[in-house]
């Protein structure tokens, strides 16, 4: 196995393994985001209705397929732990690198703590219908971000290779819902003609849906952080990115059909686990035992990836010194970043027992929008630097910069979302990567070295 220096005269670093497949990189993005279709994404009906819904549901479809699109070029080009970090880096700069590398970190951190969260009110759930009403939720918490970080400990190939698993299953039981609801004849058990209703608050409901609409997909881009540990980024990081988000358009619409066809737009924009009583609506009892397992998987898988991916982060940042290089390290035998994930384990644990479950999961949100931001100009950067025939990409998206241009757009748009929801977190959230940069530069700075981070066997950039 190829061994690298250090650098700082501590020995050698043995590199991550790569296992990996398309399906896996699948896993991966699917896996964070399902639980979105199980939980969150009705948020958007409680904004504006359920036609806001399914506007939000597209149109926020649209801004993760630019994302999904231009990852598959960029990471299958820059192939290396990080995803976006590393791109930045390549591409903009150190102190850009360090914040898209913190969005990362913070993101998904945020995330598992959320999904953590998620399996604790399920488990209490699950205890009330058997009689025990005061079950205590924490150390579910614990145990299940415990668990997922020793699996992620372990290796990278079992670990995915589970989430490929429980995700499939719980998509799979998306689709049996789907059956199960008869959609082929409006009026037997969907009831959508009197259900539907027009927009309650008009257009700017609309608007203000496209927050919650990201919860259908967020985390489908924590794909590129697989990069390094594939076995061929050209094909597998394309293919899993774009079979992934396109899973999840269609787990998305179906997601919205079903419940949208049963439930009140009134009660469905404020329900926990609004496909738990789509099917329990139903009243059949295996049915709704296998939506209960099925948002439970959903959770885990998600939780699993969050630690997969903001464990890669941060070992990215550690490894080229933007944070202390302790970080950078990789065991020995099981080739993971142990060091990243055991550190993050607390943090997420931490932020799980403040039970804020809507700041947790905007201060995730909000930091994968503002990576979203950084991918737009990115992109048109990247084309300018490198034209396509100066390097080899292992997949070139169409249209450019249309998408780039797009993606810009919807971000905006999605900001000014959050701003009437969420306008104290938005402002404290950006005081936070403010403060963060600051001390980048002041602090941090002086231990990187710029002539080791460019592994990329690249020409001079155009222009340069």
């Amino acid at each position: 196995m190829a061994t690298e220096k250090i650098g700082v005269g501590s020995g050698q670093r043995i590199s991550m393994l790569k296992v990996l497949n398309p399906f896996h990189i699948w896993a991966l993005g699917v896996g964070i985001v399902l639980v979105g279709e199980f939980m969150g994404w009705n948020f958007t009906v409680g904004k504006g209705g359920a036609y806001a819904s399914l506007i939000a549901c597209w149109v926020i479809g649209l801004l993760y397929t630019c994302v999904a699109m231009i990852d598959s070029e960029v990471t299958s080009t820059v192939a290396a732990a990080g995803g976006q970090y590393t791109q930045a880096k390549h591409i903009i700069g150190p102190l850009m690198a360090f914040n898209v590398g913190l969005y990362l970190v913070m993101a998904y951190t945020m995330l598992c703590a959320a999904d953590a969260l998620v399996v604790g009110d399920l488990m209490k759930s699950g205890a009330a219908v058997m009689g025990y009403a005061d079950l205590d939720t924490r150390p579910f918490v614990v145990l299940t971000v415990a668990f997922l970080a020793w699996l992620n400990y372990r290796g990278v190939f079992m670990t995915l290779t589970i989430n490929l698993v429980i995700t499939f299953l719980a998509f799979m039981s998306l689709v049996v819902l789907f059956i199960a609801v008869n959609p082929l004849s409006q009026g037997d058990v969907l009831q959508h003609q009197g259900l539907l209703t027009d927009l309650p608050y008009g257009w700017i409901g609309v608007v203000a849906a496209l927050q919650f609409g990201m919860w259908y997909y967020l985390g489908i881009e924590g794909t590129c952080q697989a990069a390094e540990e594939v076995r061929s980024a050209g094909r597998s990081i394309p293919l899993g990115t774009m079979g992934g988000i396109m899973t999840l358009l269609v787990a998305a619409t179906i997601t919205w059909f079903v419940a949208t066809g049963l439930m009140p737009w009134q009660y469905l924009g404020q329900a926990v686990t609004p496909m738990y009583d789509a099917a329990s609506l139903l009243g059949n009892t295996n049915l709704q035992l296998m939506l209960f397992m099925a948002t439970a998987f959903a959770a885990i898988a998600s939780a699993n990836g969050c630690i997969n991916d903001a464990s890669r982060a941060w070992f990215s940042l550690g490894r080229d010194r933007y944070m202390p290089v302790f970080f950078g390290a990789i065991h020995p035998r099981y080739r993971t970043p142990y060091r990243s994930i055991m550190f993050l384990v607390p943090i997420a644990i931490s932020f799980a027992f403040t039970g804020l479950l809507d700041q947790v999961i905007t201060f995730s949100i909000l930091s994968g929008l503002l990576g979203y931001t950084f991918m737009s100009f990115n992109m048109v950067k990247f084309r300018k630097m490198w034209p396509l025939e100066s390097i080899h990409r292992g997949y070139i998206h169409p249209f450019h910069p249309l998408p780039a241009i797009t993606l810009f757009v919807l971000c905006c748009a999605t900001y000014f979302a959050t701003f009437l929801g969420y306008g104290a977190s938005l402002l404290s959230i950006m005081a936070f990567y403010i403060v963060a940069s600051l001390w980048f530069v002041f602090r941090r700075y002086q231990y990187v070295k710029r002539a080791d981070q460019f592994t990329m066997p690249w020409p001079r950039p155009k222009g340069y």
